[in-house]
């Protein structure tokens, strides 16, 4: 072994043992104090390797039976690749076996087989409509401004949620200078570029919920490229905690309500808006994703808007393709807009 690749291995063993990491000794690189081989050497971080990439494969397996696990894991699911480079670190550090790197490569392959980015065919359509989809927040102090952001990307149909009577004037004043087409039912709103007929309320009620509760609607927009029926929705809010752990019922209830529908829809294409307080790998949203497709590329967190760790928000579509799904800048909400383009 070289001097200048001497120092180096010293150094790491150094920094690895300030850790409290054993480390074989020098000249020792084929066993460590046990005399186990780098064959044997990381067979723990190997079997962590392969739990991560069977969670991230056979997520739908864990059980939802205690707690809703198997919901909560789905939430967040792209943050279990985190666990790729904490393993990989490690791995090195200990100078770990060529079983434990080997290993790495299984999870690593499942997350970028799930959630990597592809690039977009160079013959992508680029006309369609832009859809922008925002919970506004019922304690927003700047409904004006919040408009005036969501109307920058130029949108064909905006979604809102959490309106309340005492904003409704200010979001109908901004938003209709480019969007004349609006309707409000309850808590939730559309504005469009285009006419809108045949609006109505949609029941995704849960049992033991007051009458005042009114959180969807459907309307048809009547766009050049012939109807679609737009459908807004804002399911109820899951809980997380120690004594009930991931509590998602009140949601999955509305989302089955919601799924049927979608389901009764008599228009060919439709397209859904809302805060499905879901994202779409959480298996309680199956209802709906039945009846429509999911967005294209990109993960566009939404929530919370101070540091977004899930795209709750969601804006899908059957008969359609959604593609360039993004968010946008912060408003007064405690969400993120998110916003992408529709091709009919």
């Amino acid at each position: 072994m070289s001097e200048a690749v001497e120092h180096r291995a010293e150094g790491s063993r150094t920094f690895a043992r300030r850790l409290g990491i054993r480390c074989p000794a020098p000249g020792s690189w084929g066993t460590d104090h046990r005399g186990y081989s780098r064959l044997r050497r990381g067979r723990v971080l190997a079997a962590l390797a392969v739990l991560v990439a069977c969670l991230l494969t056979f997520h739908s397996a864990v059980p939802n039976t205690v707690g809703r696990i198997g919901s909560l894991l789905e939430t967040f699911l792209p943050w279990l690749g985190l666990a790729v480079p904490l393993l990989l670190v490690t791995a090195l550090l200990l100078l770990c076996s060529v079983t434990a790197l080997v290993a790495l490569l299984l999870p690593a392959a499942a997350w970028s087989i799930l959630f990597a980015p592809r690039p977009a065919p160079a013959s992508e359509e680029r006309a369609g409509l832009v859809a922008v989809q925002h919970n506004v927040n019922d304690v927003n102090t700047d409904p004006a401004g919040t408009a005036r952001t969501l109307l920058r990307v130029r949108p064909d149909l905006v979604a809102l949620e959490e309106v309340t009577p005492a904003a409704l004037l200010a979001y109908e004043n901004e938003l209709a200078r480019h969007l004349p087409h609006h309707a409000v039912v309850g808590t939730v709103g559309l504005w469009s570029a285009h006419p809108l007929e045949d609006v109505r309320p949609v029941d995704i009620k849960p049992r033991g919920f007051g009458p005042g509760w009114n959180r969807a609607l459907r309307a048809t927009a009547v766009t050049p490229q012939g109807p679609v029926a737009v459908h807004v929705a804002h399911l109820p809010s899951v809980r997380l905690g120690l004594r009930h752990g991931f509590s998602s019922a009140w949601r999955d209830e509305s989302a089955r309500l919601l799924g049927a529908a979608l389901a009764a829809e008599k228009e060919a294409r439709v397209i859904l808006l809302g805060d499905l307080n879901s994202t779409v790998d959480d298996r309680g949203l199956d209802p709906v994703l039945a009846q429509v497709g999911v967005a294209g590329e990109g993960f566009a967190f939404s929530w919370p808007a101070s540091f977004p760790v899930a795209r709750i928000d969601q804006i899908m579509a059957r008969s359609a393709a959604v593609t360039r799904v993004r968010s946008l800048p912060a408003t007064g909400s405690d969400h993120l807009p998110i916003t992408a383009t529709i091709t009919l």
